[in-house]
């Protein structure tokens, strides 16, 4: 499979989950259904991580190891779409403004 339809088939992915949240945005507060969104994440995360141990004590040794994978994964996509909203704020959030 290419790198193009892995990443068209990954924005996808994260695009019908954005869209799912933002539906839910209609009946509750957004900054509920971003703690809902974040909690998921780090639950599905916590079952990958879990499910992919041999057993109960390699999982509890790779623990550190999948929290600081998880930490610096998320702090680099949130920085990376952080600056795609500086650079496009006018475009993606002012001119819904108005």
């Amino acid at each position: 499979m290419s790198d193009e339809i892995e990443d068209k088939e990954f924005f996808d992915r994260a695009d019908a989950i954005i869209a799912l949240a933002n539906s839910q945005c209609d009946d509750f507060p957004i900054g509920k259904v971003s703690s809902s969104l974040l909690f998921s994440a780090a639950r599905f995360n916590a079952f990958i991580v879990a499910s992919s141990a041999k057993n109960l004590e390699e999982l509890k040794k790779e623990k550190d190891v999948a929290i600081k994978y998880f930490k610096e994964q998320y702090e680099k996509v949130f920085i990376e779409n952080m600056d795609e909203y500086i650079k496009n704020y006018d475009k993606n959030i002012q001119d819904q403004r108005k």
